[in-house]
């Protein structure tokens, strides 16, 4: 597995997605690869830090949050929805 396939596998690892053998190339490639043993803790850290943010989904978002990062949100769920 290649630090990019890894980058497009990272949600569904996490969701528990991967088929054995996916998860398997994805933990050799964590065992071999620092950069992406890196990449994997702050996902996850900024994902933990997203949601501690906005506990409760039904309030407003604050007005100074970006309306781009809003969209990226939004369609980095969508996409884990449909997989």
């Amino acid at each position: 597995m290649t630090c990019r396939e890894f980058v497009a596998f990272i949600m569904d690892y996490l969701a528990g997605a991967l088929s054995v053998s996916e998860r398997q190339d994805f933990e050799e490639h964590l065992a071999e690869c620092e950069d992406c043993v890196a990449y994997l803790q702050n996902y996850q850290t900024t994902v933990a830090l997203g949601k501690a943010a906005f506990p409760a989904s039904d309030e407003p978002l604050p007005a100074d949050v970006p309306e781009q990062l809003v969209q990226a949100i939004l369609a980095a769920r969508r996409h884990q929805h449909c997989t």
